[in-house]
């Protein structure tokens, strides 16, 4: 596992995909989630995505030590934040 990083994991559903990073996270992080780094049309912007649910992506984060420090709704994004100790 990948040791320093505070993530966000984004997902406009609850059954995935969930949206895992942007163009600046940490490479090995990203390859550990399985995600693939895509750019949607008309976005100015690189974004990592994996087909998980975003409670699947949370287990693996927690075997990993990440916890979540909080989280919110956003329209219809939910947003989670995390952080490794």
């Amino acid at each position: 596992c990948p040791t320093s990083l505070t993530l966000c994991c984004l997902s406009l559903q609850e059954v995935g995909p969930t949206m895992v990073g942007d163009e600046l996270s940490d490479p090995s992080l990203m390859s550990f989630l399985g995600a693939m780094k895509r750019n949607m049309l008309g976005n100015h912007f690189w974004e990592y995505y994996v087909n998980d649910a975003p409670r699947v992506v949370l287990n693996k984060l927690e075997t990993c030590g990440y916890r979540v420090v909080s989280m919110t709704g956003v329209g219809q994004t939910l947003v989670w934040c995390l952080h490794k100790e």
